[in-house]
């Protein structure tokens, strides 16, 4: 009975493994060394790191602004970046923006 209930709890868990918050692969157009550089520069930005200093775990309220505020702020990085070295900006609409 244990083992059973063991492996159908393993078997719920693993398929779902992607699907909450997991990181996808850019696609190979976006995956050069500038894409990546320009990636990881926009993760250390100074505003994002800036950001982070407000973040407070116990106020979920806080966590979901923090969490929307650094996307934002990732993206005009990103792009910023790309802009920069002379690549052309993926996408063509604004980034959704919770109300």
């Amino acid at each position: 009975m244990r083992r059973t209930a063991l492996l159908a709890l393993l078997v719920l868990l693993v398929p779902g493994c992607g699907l909450f918050g997991g990181s996808r692969a850019p696609p190979p157009e976006e995956d050069t060394p500038d894409h990546r550089a320009c990636r990881q520069e926009a993760r250390s930005a100074p505003a994002v790191v800036a950001l982070e200093g407000q973040r407070n775990p116990l106020n979920s309220f806080n966590m979901q602004r923090i969490d929307e505020e650094r996307r934002l702020l990732e993206i005009r990085a990103y792009r910023d970046c790309l802009r920069r070295r002379g690549l052309t900006l993926p996408g063509g609409v604004e980034p959704l923006r919770s109300r």
